[in-house]
């Protein structure tokens, strides 16, 4: 008879249940592991208001750094030159939220009647189409190509900014702890770690690539935003301060951003002055996002940011709907930040690896090499 063997019964017991432990004990790691993952995504998404403010307040402080550490090196003391920073942020914001504000709400108050119109604009195409012996394509034209939906969501896009913002005591007060804060820490940190000598040549490099990123993505944003502001501006379309802002922030955006501000002014630009100005807009979009894009940006940034596209591009929508659309502008600091945490431990530097970009097998690890070289 034929006689199934166990593997009992050649390896002796002790060696069989210390196996079956470290399969339940590295189960019972996952298991934790995704239980820990659940309760946290739970949490953010939970907290997302406070988290918010906390990151713009963030955001704020690492683009005001470099004006205080200047304002530091000319002598000047750091708790007033921490005030002065704050003070022109307050000024800042001040005057942009006025224009920004009043266009929002004027673009909302006309939002009804801008529906009307591009629903009598699909039919009169619509009409042009029977004439010209083609099907009626109006059911499809208003569900599936309907640029009011692309107007409610812009607007809802930027009511949740201005949600975001709208607890901006809070934000500033935070702002004005953190740049106070910021030159005391690393000596803590120091003092915590017990040598008054230590240096953090990791953490120090990724402070500095993610401040580097954040000063040069708000300068370039900044440039797109006042360049076609003012186009949109020569050309009579309607709101140009508020498509210049919504341009200023999409263009935190990575990829897409750019191409997803210039949507909601082209149809504009479709149902008030027609087809020729629609196409113009889109011309000073598709030209100034090339400009931008492909050729001041790689120039400034001089290295890349060690995240592969996939991942920048997932990051987008995994913090965007965790966070909301400030999760949006902020993802890719975010997953940097995220990827630097991963690879401080032996376990998740794995994870990192698959969170960066593509690198040249000059810079696996010689024991890797060796591995890969004996694999064939």
């Amino acid at each position: 008879m034929d006689r199934t063997f166990s593997l009992s019964e050649f390896v002796p017991k002790r060696y069989v249940s210390m196996t079956e432990q470290g399969n339940f004990t590295r189960g019972s790691r996952f298991l934790i592991i995704t239980a820990a993952l659940a309760i946290i995504i739970w949490g953010v998404n939970q907290a997302q208001s406070a988290l918010a403010s906390f990151l713009v307040a963030v955001f704020l402080a690492v683009i005001g750094t470099p004006l205080l550490l200047w304002l530091e090196r000319k002598r000047v003391p750091s708790i007033v030159a921490v005030l002065l920073v704050v003070s022109g942020m307050i000024a800042i914001l001040m005057i942009v939220g006025g224009f920004v504000g009043a266009s929002l709400s004027k673009f909302t108050g006309d939002l009804p009647s801008y529906q009307q119109r591009i629903q009598k604009e699909v039919l009169t195409f619509d009409a042009l189409l029977v004439k010209k012996g083609l099907p009626a394509m109006e059911k499809i034209l208003l569900e599936y190509v309907n640029p009011g939906g692309v107007m409610n969501l812009t607007a809802r896009l930027l009511a949740g900014v201005g949600s975001a913002l709208s607890n901006i005591v809070l934000i500033l007060l935070t702002v004005t702890f953190i740049l106070l804060e910021a030159s005391s820490f690393p000596v803590k940190l120091r003092a915590v770690l017990g040598d008054p000598h230590q240096a953090f040549p990791q953490f120090t490099k990724f402070v500095q690539d993610i401040k580097r990123y954040m000063i040069i993505k708000t300068i370039i944003s900044l440039i797109a935003g006042i360049t076609l502001g003012l186009w949109l501006f020569v050309l009579g379309v309607d709101f140009p301060v508020l498509w210049g802002f919504l341009a200023f922030l999409l263009h935190y955006v990575p990829n897409i951003g750019g191409s997803i501000s210039a949507i909601p002014p082209v149809f504009l630009a479709l149902i008030e002055l027609g087809v020729g100005p629609a196409l113009l807009v889109a011309a000073g979009f598709l030209v100034i996002g090339f400009t931008l894009g492909n050729f001041v940006e790689p120039r400034l940034m001089g290295r890349k940011l060690g995240l592969s596209t996939l991942v920048v591009f997932l990051s987008l929508i995994a913090w965007g709907s965790l966070l909301g659309p400030i999760g949006m502008v902020l993802c890719v600091p975010l997953t940097m930040t995220l990827k630097f945490g991963l690879e401080l431990h032996k376990d998740t530097r794995w994870i990192a690896v698959l969170l960066g970009s593509e690198k040249p097998i000059e810079s696996i690890p010689p024991a890797s090499k060796k591995w890969i070289d004996s694999e064939k």
